[in-house]
């Protein structure tokens, strides 16, 4: 099995990386032998769509989108962490979920929202509402949202509250790993027609 961690903020060595190194962490403990990719948005490898990804031709930003969309092809899951931007997900997720075509199809994809305060549910919502229609991406129930991320996850013994987070982290990644087993036998199935339907309604 693969997952991928998505360190979705578009800063260089930004809280939703520190998360994401953090479950990086608590995945190997939860089953053996889980492969895991991550990538990181703020590094800037990732091109910003444009039309030429409807065209058959050639373009920079398609061979800069290949690598990283191979590697997508082969997760059985995600996890999405993404910090809350003026209430938002920030533009550099949102053009991942763009880009995203068949790679993330009916898998499953956890998300975990970051704030720097006590907010944190709107990215949440903003994902489940709009970032799964074209992509098919299939958001389970259990999701994270992380608040006050300054002061949790810095390594060190962990306080009271923070132990209640990792706790849920651990639940939830643990249900994502089950999620992933199952969506297997549908994507297997021969039901999934993404030539004759490649956008959703």
């Amino acid at each position: 099995m693969k997952i991928g961690i998505i360190a979705g903020s578009q800063r260089p060595d930004s809280q939703s990386l520190k998360v994401a190194k953090c479950l990086e962490t608590r995945v190997p403990a939860l089953e053996s032998g889980v492969e895991l990719y991550t990538l990181d948005l703020g590094t800037g490898t990732v091109p910003l769509w444009d039309p030429s990804f409807f065209s058959a031709d050639p373009s920079p930003s398609k061979e800069a989108w290949a690598p990283v969309s191979k590697e997508l092809a082969s997760l059985d899951g995600i996890v999405v962490v993404t910090p809350e931007w003026h209430g938002m997900v920030p533009p550099a997720l949102k053009n991942f979920l763009l880009l995203c075509t068949s790679e993330l199809a009916h898998k499953p994809g956890m998300i975990v929202s970051v704030s720097a305060a006590m907010g944190g549910s709107y990215p949440m919502v903003e994902l489940r509402t709009t970032g799964y229609k074209n992509n098919r991406i299939c958001w389970t129930p259990d999701h994270v949202i992380i608040r006050n991320v300054g002061g949790v996850m810095n390594g060190g013994d962990p306080a009271p509250e923070e132990q209640d987070i990792v706790k849920r982290c651990d639940y939830s990644l643990k249900l994502l790993l089950e999620y992933a087993k199952a969506l297997r036998g549908v994507r297997e199935s021969g039901a999934v027609d993404l030539q004759t339907y490649p956008f959703g309604m």
